[in-house]
């Protein structure tokens, strides 16, 4: 039970656990300028039409 393989320090549990939070970061790209983007021309549309 004292092999130094199998036991994780705090340190290293801390790690993976940022490195998997760090993972489920979404990443801004295009595809977030899509987004934003069709949003911006929906809104525009139904402000258009309402006039």
């Amino acid at each position: 039970m004292n092999n130094k393989s199998d036991i994780e320090t705090r340190q290293e549990r801390r790690e993976k656990k940022l490195k998997k939070k760090r993972e489920r970061v979404p990443q801004h790209g295009r595809s977030l300028f899509k987004i934003y983007k069709d949003a911006i021309l929906k809104r525009l549309k139904r402000h258009r039409i309402d006039k």
